[in-house]
């Protein structure tokens, strides 16, 4: 579905991704994971529209997407999360999501003033959906909520909610566990496999959490001074020494060999 070849993105002097190559294929979920400043973020932006690359080629089921901006990948069914979630704090968690869909009637003037018939059919049918994405995420006690009031693992449920709303075909999560307490993050692992099941989602996660990635993930890709530095099974990546050193630090390198002579 996606592939990325010889990625480069630079900041002055700074090669954030440095010649990355990877691909996400359909109906899998792919995991991205990498010490800090790996450029895995900055990988996401660059496949997602939020920047543009600095040299190399996205390509989406074959047509190529570089640079194309978040809008026109919004349209193709390529969304992409954020690390902090970014939602509108004084609406309830329904309408967060009901603002969704682009294209909505009641977006113009004309149909405000002469279409409200049409408009008002068209919110309920939105309300609909929307109900029934909170239903399968199991946070329909949340529906008329004030966004700004969830807790960090909630407004990361209604962000994968917001993907459900138009239907996506690949979403790019990034680090659904930062700051979620274990149950919800379970609550969010849960939503994530029944979608890439039930309904042929296809995503790439980066997290840092390798219960997490070992839970949900194949294969895993591991980044490292914006290069890829490995990929496999996230049982053959926990096994592989390079990893284990750039990701995981010499010190628990040098554990682990303690651990398997005692």
């Amino acid at each position: 579905m996606i592939r990325v070849e010889n990625l480069h993105k630079h900041f002055g002097g700074f090669h954030a991704v440095d010649g990355a190559s990877i691909e996400i294929a359909t109906g899998s979920i792919t995991g991205l994971i990498g010490p800090n400043g790996a450029g895995k973020s900055t990988l996401f932006n660059v496949i997602a529209g939020v920047l543009p690359p600095t040299s190399g080629r996205v390509t989406m089921d074959g047509e190529d997407i570089t640079g194309l901006p978040p809008h026109d990948l919004f349209h193709k069914g390529l969304l992409r999360t954020f690390q902090i979630a970014h939602e509108f704090s004084s609406m309830t968690v329904r309408e967060n999501l009901m603002m969704v869909p682009a294209g909505q009637s009641g977006e113009t003037l004309w149909n405000a003033w002469f279409g409200r018939g049409r408009v008002a059919e068209e919110e309920k049918a939105l309300a609909r959906k929307a109900d029934d994405v909170l239903d399968f995420l199991t946070i329909d006690h949340l529906t008329n909520e004030k966004a700004g009031n969830l807790s960090g693992g909630q407004k990361k449920l209604l962000e994968l909610g917001r993907t459900m709303m138009v239907d996506a075909k690949v979403v790019f999560l990034d680090e659904v566990g930062a700051g979620v307490n274990r149950t919800l993050l379970n609550t969010i692992g849960d939503a994530i496999v029944r979608l890439n099941r039930e309904r042929g989602y296809t995503f790439c996660v980066i997290e840092h959490d390798m219960d997490f990635i070992g839970r949900l993930c194949d294969p895993v890709i591991v980044m490292a001074e914006g290069k890829v530095l490995a990929q496999g099974r996230a049982d053959q990546i926990m096994q592989n020494e390079a990893v284990i050193e750039a990701y995981l630090g010499t010190g628990l390198k040098n554990k682990l060999k303690a651990e398997g002579t005692a």
